[in-house]
């Protein structure tokens, strides 16, 4: 199965998640997108397959969220800043053949991988 998590390494439940997902022996594409960034339309599909408006998905209490009035702003705003500021994006995202998720709470991962952690 091939597994996908957006990750941001410095992000606690991100590395939880990371961990869920190698306990039960496999090994995720890891994309650091705070190095990579996003496009519009990665995140368009991201948050279309997890099922999510990037309102969902947005970390408000960013400087950039605020400085940029976000909370009150429409989705393609949302979606435009996100794209100029990577880490606006609320983590980690996990994306497997069964689908896409915010993993908040971490495991939530679970609902994604074919087998759960070994006890």
């Amino acid at each position: 199965m091939t597994i996908v998590i957006y990750h941001n390494p410095r992000c606690s439940k991100s590395r939880e998640v990371l961990a869920l997902i190698r306990e039960t022996g496999a090994e995720p594409e890891i994309v650091e997108y705070l190095k990579t960034g996003w496009t519009l339309p990665q995140l368009q599909g991201l948050f279309a397959t997890a099922g999510v408006m990037a309102r969902d998905a947005l970390r408000e209490k960013e400087a950039a969220a605020v400085e940029k009035g976000l909370k009150e702003a429409d989705e393609a705003a949302i979606l435009a800043a996100m794209v100029q500021h990577p880490e606006l994006v609320n983590r980690p995202f996990v994306t497997t053949l069964k689908g896409a998720r915010l993993c908040r709470p971490s495991d939530l991962v679970l609902q994604l991988l074919d087998h759960p952690p070994a006890p």
